[in-house]
């Protein structure tokens, strides 16, 4: 299964979940990268991308979290660290004890530049604009995986 959707949507959380439960590993994009399988941008997946990752894994499910940008701008924002160990607390619903202070070693907490909200709100734009579904492309990849069940229903682009 590949779960979809944009930073801080709760991919992470989510994937976490699914492994506590069930037997399946988890890779991030951010994996992914780093072996060299998939390059690119962070923000979205391309269709060579795409390409290479259904030839590196079978894949029969696509999980798309609907959450609204507000919402994970609202997430993001609220995050801050203690540089040392990066642990992340969210000031909404993960609060440290001490308001700036990491529970564990008490240093100060800083927040990410990725996390400020100029920078969010950034980083969704172009993930928005990279993922929009341009049907020509999803209509010839189908085309190359999938029958056609009806072939007058299937307007070309």
């Amino acid at each position: 299964a590949v779960i979809m959707q944009a930073l801080g949507s709760g991919k992470g959380t989510v994937s976490s979940r699914i492994t506590q439960h069930f037997e399946l590993k988890h890779l991030s994009s951010g994996d992914l990268l780093r072996d060299n399988m998939l390059r690119g941008t962070e923000t979205g997946v391309t269709l060579p991308q795409a390409e290479a990752l259904d030839k590196a894994y079978q894949i029969d499910t696509v999980i798309n979290l609907n959450v609204p940008f507000e919402v994970i701008k609202q997430r993001l924002t609220a995050r801050w660290i203690p540089p040392a160990s990066g642990r992340v607390y969210n000031m909404e619903f993960d609060p440290p004890q001490t308001v700036g202070i990491d529970d564990v070693t008490g240093e100060p907490l800083i927040q990410r530049e990725d996390d400020r909200p100029q920078t969010v709100i950034k980083r969704l734009k172009a993930y928005e604009a990279q993922t929009k579904p341009i049907w020509p492309q999803v209509y010839s990849f189908l085309q190359t995986k999938v029958p056609q069940t009806n072939q007058k229903a299937s307007v070309t682009p």
